[in-house]
């Protein structure tokens, strides 16, 4: 008689947090990060930023690039989900369509998908500025910066919203993080 392995891993899940730049997604996802495995789970973070700079580069900033760059993103956050892996993904992703694609391929296989938006004004992002690039913007080195020159189509209805700029960080991880318990998936 053959035994059937048993599996008691827990489900992986994405998070992808979304929202503009300087808006703290890279912020809150480490500090998740670090409660997760805190409590013994696998978790990874693919930052936009760094992905971009080896999955997707060559690509641009124009509508159909940045859509790829969220194609490919949502594929591994999906393999690494589906395979128990908690993925926080904290990537800008601008557009609803694109999103909603990723949200698909996550339903398509069964896997835990949850969108988080990091609502944090304009204003407040600017007066951060994280990487430099409002400054750049106002001084015209660049443009097609996301929610400035170039839209952002803010989800209608994320999983979770965190203004993240009316609590601290810690507050805003704890936020999600019983979102993720409440869900199972934590």
């Amino acid at each position: 008689m053959e035994q059937q392995a048993i599996c008691t891993c827990r489900p992986g899940a994405t998070v992808w947090l979304t929202g503009l730049p300087s808006a703290g997604k890279t912020t809150l996802a480490r500090e998740l990060a670090g409660r997760l495995r805190g409590e013994g789970r696998r978790v990874e973070v693919l930052d936009g930023d760094e992905v971009r700079h080896v999955l997707s580069a060559g690509l641009g900033f124009g509508r159909a690039d940045r859509h790829a760059n969220v194609q490919r993103i949502g594929l591994v956050a999906e393999v690494l989900a589906r395979n128990g892996i908690t993925t926080l993904v904290p990537v800008i992703a601008p557009y609803a369509d694109s999103r909603e694609a990723v949200r698909r391929r996550h339903r398509s296989s069964d896997t835990p998908y949850l969108e988080v938006h990091v609502a944090t004004p304009v204003e407040v992002c600017s007066a951060r500025d994280v990487k430099g690039l409002y400054a750049k913007q106002a001084a015209g080195e660049i443009s097609g910066l996301t929610g400035v020159d170039d839209p952002y189509e803010a989800p209608t209805h994320p999983d979770l919203r965190i203004a993240s700029h009316t609590q601290s960080v810690e507050e805003s991880a704890a936020a999600l993080h019983a979102l993720l318990t409440v869900r199972g998936l934590a």
